[in-house]
């Protein structure tokens, strides 16, 4: 008889096939339990008024007949319970649902691992507030060695690791010992979880990428996307990766939408990774779409080229497209992104002076007095490189310049803390020059340049010393003298990046910018890295 009314529940066709079945049948709670499961199922499908069923007396009693027998209710309807209850409006706080969260908490020890991975996932998708889903997460910390198959643990990492750190460490450990089964999208899913959680785990982030790199087949575009962003969001830099993902992805260029191209271009330039073939594909792609684009996107792809110091193969039908949009729409840029751009400009030698006058004039730069966020220094130093270019590199550009005042910046590197490297160098240049006269440390820059160390030199290369000659590069020079004849200054460059190609410093903007303008300033340029 209980098959029979089994049967008859999951056939049930409409609410009040179920209300009567219940009123006419002496259910027990285990049957019960499925006629509500059935009855919330039937309520989202048909539409139904949820606040009309919960005050149906039938309804009333198929609630008194599980609260009367609730703990003989199968795991699994029990669970079902715990979802469908809110669904048919009945409050979490509410006695029926507290009475079926209380017999869950009561039942976890003894749950099956795979129904307490379903319950945490179910908890966590609901966004539950109680003290049920922390003592699942706990229960799931104590038997983590338990997990088995990649779907459960990929399910966890994504769904429930960001409400435990001490459970994602042991999911990492778990993934670190599946990773050679991850399929793709496992792979995807799992570079993902540790991106969207700022968990830069290097063991299985390289495990992940040696095992990328070892399936045969093309990737889909989804997961080249996803792990695209997933690295560069962890800034982990792995040069064969990167390699295929970039290999991989041009074919698909023409099919991706201007936002798309957009994140892709961003997630290259922030890992500091230039694929000459598929940046010049992205450059045809904005010449083809340039209605398509909107002109912040325009500007982030052309942000994203001056980060790599990449230059078109059509560099004049591209900044001629560029220069067209920008006159056209830099009213609707605000006041970093235009300083973003017309910086991307100079860093690719490629700025007009109506573009240069309109960031240097004293109204702009009165936009960002008094603003001390990070955006906001960032623009102000950028400013000064943009000055830098306008002095140095534009011959007939004739202003405005910035101030004089806000030449002098506030970069005070004596409060930072010396690397290595410069600790190394203040050792080194005294005993090689000749005395502590003779080298001036952490020099900050009119051009927004740091110079690590500076020295002068006269025309035999003996060393001078530094602080007894005038010095335009410096808002306040010490000396007076000025340079003997055959003299040149010195700047002594530190590069502390990641050398993981053979192109290194060349890829960037900034270092290229910095070589230029300090050159153009008369410096020889000596670089340590």
């Amino acid at each position: 008889e209980e098959q029979q009314l089994r049967e008859l529940i999951r056939e049930a066709g409409s609410a009040q096939e179920l209300l009567q079945l219940g009123r006419g049948s002496a259910l027990s709670s285990n049957l019960a339990a499925l006629a509500i499961a059935r009855l919330a199922r039937l309520s989202t499908e048909q539409h139904l008024d949820t606040e009309s069923l919960r005050g149906d007396p039938r309804f009333q009693q198929l609630l008194g007949t599980l609260d009367a027998q609730i703990s003989q209710v199968w795991n699994s309807s029990l669970l079902q319970l715990l979802r469908v209850l809110p669904a048919l409006g009945l409050a979490r706080g509410g006695r029926q649902v507290r009475s079926v969260e209380q017999e869950v908490l009561w039942r976890l020890r003894r749950l099956p691992l795979r129904q307490l991975v379903q319950l945490a996932e179910q908890l966590a998708g609901q966004g539950h507030q109680g003290l049920l889903l922390p003592e699942v997460l706990r229960k799931l910390e104590l038997r983590w060695t338990e997990l088995e198959g990649t779907r459960t643990v990929v399910t966890l990492m994504a769904k429930v690791g960001h409400l435990s750190p001490a459970l994602m460490e042991r999911l990492e450990d778990k993934a670190l010992e599946l990773a050679e089964q991850f399929d793709p999208d496992e792979l995807r899913r799992v570079a993902l979880a540790l991106a969207l959680q700022q968990r830069r785990c290097v063991p299985l982030l390289r495990a992940l990428s040696y095992h990328l790199l070892q399936k045969p087949a093309e990737l889909p575009l989804p997961v080249l996307t996803d792990l695209l962003f997933a690295f560069s969001k962890l800034s982990f830099q792995q040069p064969q990766v990167l390699h295929r993902l970039a290999l991989e992805l041009q074919p698909h260029l023409g099919s991706l939408s201007p936002a798309q191209v957009l994140r892709c271009a961003r997630s290259f330039s922030s890992l500091r990774w230039l694929s000459r073939p598929l940046a010049e594909a992205m450059a045809q792609y904005c010449l083809d779409n340039s209605q398509d684009l909107s002109i912040t996107q325009l500007c982030g792809i052309l942000v994203s080229f001056a980060r790599l110091n990449f230059q078109p193969s059509s560099s004049e039908e591209f900044f001629s497209m560029i220069h067209e949009r920008l006159q056209a729409q830099e009213q609707q840029l605000d006041v970093h992104l235009l300083t973003d751009v017309v910086w991307s400009l100079c860093v690719l030698q490629q700025p007009r002076a109506h573009h240069l006058s309109q960031v240097l004039s004293p109204e702009f730069q009165a936009q960002l007095q008094g603003d001390s966020s990070p955006r906001a220094q960032s623009s102000r130093l950028k400013l000064l490189h943009i000055n830098a270019t306008a002095r140095l590199e534009v011959p007939g550009y004739e202003g405005p310049f910035l101030s004089p005042k806000l030449l002098g910046g506030d970069r005070d590197k004596d409060k930072e803390k010396a690397t290595p490297l410069q600790r190394w160098l203040r050792e080194a240049l005294p005993g090689a020059l000749g005395g502590p006269d003779l080298v001036r440390y952490n020099v900050s820059t009119v051009y927004g340049w740091d110079i690590d160390a500076e020295a002068v030199l006269d025309s035999d290369n003996k060393p001078l010393p530094v602080r007894d000659y005038t010095a335009p590069h410096l808002s306040h020079s010490e000396g007076t003298k000025p340079l003997p004849p055959g003299a040149r200054r010195v700047a002594v460059l530190r590069w502390e990046l990641p050398q993981f190609s053979s192109r290194g410093r060349e890829l960037l903007g900034r270092g290229s910018m910095a070589r230029r303008h300090l050159r153009a300033a008369g410096f020889l340029l000596a670089e340590v890295s």
